[in-house]
């Protein structure tokens, strides 16, 4: 399986998305926040080929978060997560290339469903 970089603000969230996540096979590096993600961007970047991301965080946003790591790894794919499915708008911004949203709940069958898909 892949790599998968995860941020969310919210401990709970990012404990029941690893975990999904990493039971599917991924190696999963998580982030409280998009500043600490692109931390780890930096560092392993390349092996990193999916980032899951909250959408609404404090500090560095979903949205901006995925527009860095796009500008430093192009290839990148993006599934953003978020409370509020009115916000799922913001990411046509980005356009559709391997970007996906998510509204809150739901099950960790969908969670992993979506990363199986966006990884193909």
């Amino acid at each position: 399986m892949g790599t998968i970089l995860l941020a969310d603000d919210d401990a709970a969230v990012r404990d029941f998305v690893r975990r999904a996540l990493s039971s599917d096979g991924h190696t999963v590096y998580t982030a409280d926040d998009g500043t600490e993600a692109l931390k780890i961007l930096d560092v392993h970047g390349a092996a990193i080929g999916i980032i899951v991301t909250d959408l609404d965080m404090p500090g560095l946003d979903g949205i901006s978060l995925a527009r860095e790591a796009r500008a430093r790894h192009p290839g990148v794919a993006i599934v953003f997560m978020t409370a509020f499915s009115d916000q799922l708008d913001r990411i046509k911004s980005l356009g559709t290339s391997r970007i996906t949203g998510l509204a809150k709940p739901f099950p960790l069958d969908k969670i992993k469903q979506v990363v199986r898909t966006i990884a193909d």
